[in-house]
């Protein structure tokens, strides 16, 4: 954390990635909606080649493949024979590995998060990573959202002193019906959509001491967990907290999706507008109360969470791997971290709480 030396500019902070010199054609492995809704469209944004996808329901691939002007391959090994390709794994979390271990040797992969269902999983993929030597990052794109590196750079500026409070709240109402997949899985509301937050939590904070965590369901469907009530311990100093119901359904009012980050000397106020009205949404805020001011001074976004911080996502891969980038954020090994500290909140949601004591007898 530097000291700011100059009066606070919002302008000079920092909200996209350089983009790579020569990037890499693009093989999509999946051709869900999130392929067509988010990744296509922030690498065509991006300037980045898409060579074609591949999906066992050659339907789905096929009219994605038309949408984009892209190739439909026929097969798992006619994808993989791409030359040079960046593979983007827009699979469902169980299928991650087996489409790593077909993946040449030596590549470089971007994997669609979470990182496996568990954990488990997840130091599967580490250990097939490792011993094919494939450079893999995971798509925890929310730390490349304009607002998301706006509010590191401000805070590695020293514009909020030590970070000491972090707050997430969200009371929307989700549109789950959007993904029908859901239906059935043991873990949700956590694994699928705080992680999130939990990363980038990480990545302002570091890895915390251990978690505590409530995750349920609500009685007006049939999704897992769509409520989640948890507390990250950092120690003595630094509290942070989340509080997550994706079932206020009581009109637009009252309905929040923000982080509230309070500092020994400023502050900051980030809206995740995508989430409000979703898929529409609104536009995302971050507003700065810097040190030594007086008042909020708003961060004017060049972009959003929708699709920029997929094109972010993607050019730091690319970058990496031509050696424009010395760092690749979000690497297995590093996600590997996200994807224990959403276990440690589901193993704490299903330990019993401390009991209150027994009145004694009269």
């Amino acid at each position: 954390m530097q000291t700011p030396a100059k009066p606070f500019n919002p302008s000079t902070l920092q909200q996209s990635w350089p983009l790579p010199a020569k990037p890499r054609p693009i093989v999509t492995f999946g051709a869900g909606s999130i392929v067509g809704d988010a990744h296509y469209p922030a690498y065509r944004k991006g300037g980045f080649p898409i060579a074609g996808l591949f999906d066992p329901d050659q339907a789905k691939a096929a009219k994605i493949a038309a949408e984009w002007n892209v190739a439909a391959y026929a097969s798992l090994a006619e994808a993989t024979a791409v030359e040079n390709a960046i593979y983007d794994l827009a699979t469902p979390p169980a299928r991650h590995a087996d489409v790593l271990k077909a993946l040449p040797e030596g590549s470089f992969a971007l994997i669609q998060k979470p990182m496996g269902s568990d954990l488990a999983q997840a130091t599967e993929i580490l250990r097939i990573c490792r011993e094919r030597n494939i450079t893999a990052a995971v798509n925890f794109q929310l730390r490349f959202a304009p607002m998301m590196l706006a509010l590191k750079d401000a805070i590695a500026q020293g514009w909020l002193g030590e970070v000491i409070d972090f707050d997430a709240w969200l009371a929307l109402d989700t549109p789950w019906s959007l993904w029908p997949f859901l239906n059935g899985l043991p873990r949700v509301e956590i694994a699928m959509h705080s992680i999130h937050y939990i990363d980038v939590i990480r990545a302002i904070l570091g890895n915390p001491l251990g978690v505590h965590a409530k995750t349920l369901g609500h009685p007006g469907h049939a999704v897992a967990q769509t409520r989640t009530s948890a507390i990250l311990d950092y120690g003595d100093r630094v509290r942070c907290s989340l509080s997550i119901n994706h079932d206020h359904k009581f009109g637009r009012r009252f309905q929040a999706c923000e982080f509230r980050i309070s500092g020994t000397e400023g502050a900051a106020y980030v809206k995740l507008g995508v989430n409000l009205d979703y898929p529409r949404g609104e536009p995302d805020e971050l507003m700065i109360y810097p040190k030594g001011g007086s008042d909020w001074i708003n961060v004017p976004l060049q972009g959003a969470w929708f699709p920029d911080a997929f094109v972010g996502r993607m050019a730091n891969l690319q970058r990496f791997a031509s050696g424009e980038d010395t760092a690749l954020v979000s690497s297995v090994e590093d996600a590997w971290h996200t994807m224990a500290l959403v276990e440690a909140a589901y193993q704490s949601s299903a330990a019993p709480a401390t009991p209150l004591a027994q009145k004694p007898e009269a």
